[in-house]
């Protein structure tokens, strides 16, 4: 298949065109098209351009609001509230986070809420802001119902990813994780029956229960937890805080995030924000340093999300990047 080399800086400026082209105000969707830009840089194709058609044709239907300005409020003392109003994640998050440094740095701690919004698609790249600030950042949000729990046939929680960053000293991110608590991500079960290719046993199973490689009849069925129990622990977690702590939706009740129509996602996300110094001061980074030393002094382990390279271009499929083109040109006729 034909690919095209593109930089991540007209990536950013064509995603953001294309969304004011569909009804997005400019800030917005200069926010949104920095996570795409993110996402694609990192490999993360699912959450980069992946999504951009279905951004479009949301704003169009009405399924997002491109030009809503999110409400922010303090409930409590250490506590900050971004009402999305069913806009973009990005833009909310972007409104919440100042007073969220605000609070932690006079707290100690802060908990951010993102209530009523589209979702998020890659959390990580928003606890990894909240290290670049100095901050520890543990991040959770729920999705469609696509997991069973153990032992089940009927899918009840979404994928339901956990992100966490650390910062370094240096004003950087010692090192990052950003995972669903599914086995495997519903966008790779997708792409394989797009590509027909089969999946590994594992990830899903059949309507009827049973372990399969198919990924059509994955579809059909539903996913499992990453490590069983165990990951359907922590997708229950990010549940409870994701869904009910926010006043979002459930995943039960979340339709499909990629149909152009239907209600608004009306996704929550959840954050914590943490002062690394706040309980041991210094002593915080000569823990992190010796945790650091003692995985890098092993040749093939590091420390997840450590040692990226930069980048400045990407290699994109030609008929992905024509569509970007042609939804960026688009001119409502």
């Amino acid at each position: 298949m034909s690919q095209v080399t593109v930089s991540l800086k007209e990536i950013r400026s064509t995603t953001a065109k294309a969304l004011v082209a569909h009804g997005a105000s400019a800030w917005i969707a200069d926010e949104v098209a920095s996570a795409v830009e993110k996402a694609e840089a990192n490999g993360n194709l699912i959450c980069g351009l992946y999504y951009l058609e279905s951004y479009c044709q949301q704003l169009l239907t009405g399924r997002v609001n491109g030009t809503v300005e999110p409400t922010v409020t303090t409930p409590k003392s250490a506590s900050v509230k971004v009402d999305a109003g069913f806009g973009f994640a990005q833009s909310a998050f972007a409104r919440g986070l100042p007073e969220a440094l605000k609070v932690t740095k006079d707290a100690g701690t802060c908990s951010l809420a993102i209530c009523h919004s589209h979702t998020c698609t890659s959390l990580g790249y928003f606890t990894e802001q909240i290290a670049e600030a100095g901050l520890i950042g543990i991040g959770l949000t729920n999705a469609s119902a696509v997991v069973s729990p153990p032992g089940g046939t009927k899918p009840v929680l979404g994928t339901n990813p956990i992100a966490m960053a650390i910062p370094d000293k240096n004003g950087g991110v010692k090192f990052q994780f950003d995972q669903s608590t599914s086995a495997i991500a519903l966008g790779k079960i997708t792409m394989a029956a797009a590509a027909g290719e089969e999946i590994p046993l594992g990830w899903a199973i059949d309507s009827d229960g049973n372990p399969t490689t198919d990924p059509k009849a994955a579809l059909k069925g539903s996913l499992v937890s990453t490590g069983g129990y165990k990951g359907y622990g922590f997708g229950l977690m990010a549940e409870v805080l994701a869904a009910a702590v926010t006043g979002g939706v459930n995943s039960i009740h979340s339709s499909a995030l990629k149909a152009p129509e239907g209600k608004p996602h009306n996704l929550g996300q959840f954050y914590f924000l943490l002062d690394p110094e706040v309980y041991s001061g210094g002593e915080f980074w000569n823990r992190l340093d010796t945790l650091s030393e003692a995985v890098d002094s092993q040749p093939r382990a590091r420390l997840p999300g450590s040692k990226r390279h930069s980048v400045t271009e990407v290699s994109i499929e030609l008929d992905v990047w024509e569509k970007v083109v042609a939804l960026a040109n688009y001119t409502g006729s």
